[in-house]
């Protein structure tokens, strides 16, 4: 079986060919950016419109497969962007009554969760997902057959951690999206201290946020510093958190996936944590750590007696899958 996949959440519509034996055939995508702003939906909506078609076409002649060899379409119902969910599923839905294919609706946070296990050949991991508006810590139930309940055990109470960090960014005017400026800014500066909130299994980082604004605006700190300082206590709450789940649950291995998973000093520190602790940390490669097509068809495979054509879902947890 072959399966299609398109992602189309937020800034990035991806699509990816994979096989029911988890074999990643063509992983192609194209993201929207500014210089000076954030993610503008109606924008983003006309980017994905304008992109798919070629992305659709690139993603083909790299699996070496045509239109008839495509068992099911895959595409990401939500969590997401709104108008941006809409502009993906009724590209999808072109293209699945033009040639009569069967549309599976899945969930975008599991599907992080599940290329993550795929790709690491993990049984029961500790997940920590990271992405712009996510930021939980989730284990899933065993059964003998199938996928089970996921559970989130904390999260944050506010923004997610890659958000925080475009938000800081465009203060900066480093532009969108603002992670890998952020990073390579970092390399030169020097902690200085920054509001750390952990509240049992949760975190939240807007006072993060507000007090590394203020110390910029106040001309207190430099921006290497705050850049530095920010990803530092941002991250050590996380593996606070992640720790804590490794405690709690018993398990010994722990799996980053999100786009934020793609930093490197964050995967230092989580791999010194789970050394402390006689656990494994497991990441993703860089092209599967953010949003892209290949988790959305892999999941799509799994879901695929689950789900049908379900429209899309806004607000759809990862919990509720």
């Amino acid at each position: 079986m072959i399966i299609l996949g398109v992602e189309s959440t937020a800034h990035t519509f991806g699509v990816g060919i994979i096989t029911d034996k988890g074999k990643i055939l063509a992983n192609v995508k194209d993201s929207y950016t500014s210089k000076d702003v954030g993610m503008i939906p109606h924008e983003i909506a006309e980017h994905h419109e304008k992109v798919a078609q070629k992305i659709l076409k690139e993603a083909f002649k790299t699996a070496k497969v045509e239109w008839k060899d495509i068992d099911l379409i895959s595409y990401s119902a939500g969590p997401g962007l709104d108008p941006v969910l809409w502009k993906g599923y009724n590209i999808v839905q072109a293209w699945a009554e033009k040639n009569d294919k069967k549309l599976v609706g899945v969930n975008h946070c599991s599907s992080h969760l599940s290329i993550g296990k795929l790709w690491n050949k993990l049984k029961d991991p500790v997940y920590l997902y990271v992405s712009g508006v996510n930021t939980q810590i989730i284990v899933q139930e065993q059964k003998k057959k199938g996928e089970g309940k996921y559970h989130v055990l904390g999260e944050t109470l506010d923004i997610g951690l890659g958000n925080m960090l475009d938000k800081f960014g465009r203060i900066l005017g480093l532009g969108f999206p603002a992670g890998p400026k952020i990073e390579e800014v970092a390399k030169k500066g020097k902690y200085v201290e920054l509001s750390y909130t952990v509240k049992g299994m949760d975190v939240s980082f807007s006072g993060l946020l507000t007090k590394a604004q203020q110390l910029f605006e106040r001309k207190q700190a430099s921006k290497e510093d705050l850049c530095f300082s920010l990803q530092e206590t941002a991250f050590a709450m996380c593996a606070e958190v992640a720790e804590r789940a490794l405690a709690h649950s018993g398990k010994k291995e722990l799996l980053l996936v999100g786009g934020v998973g793609a930093n490197k000093r964050f995967c230092e520190m989580l791999e010194l944590m789970c050394k402390g602790r006689n656990a494994k940390f497991y990441k993703v490669p860089m092209d599967l750590a953010g949003d892209q097509g290949a988790m959305i068809a892999w999941e799509g495979f799994l879901r695929k007696d689950s789900y049908g054509d379900i429209e899309v879902n806004p607000h759809w947890r990862a919990d509720e899958v």
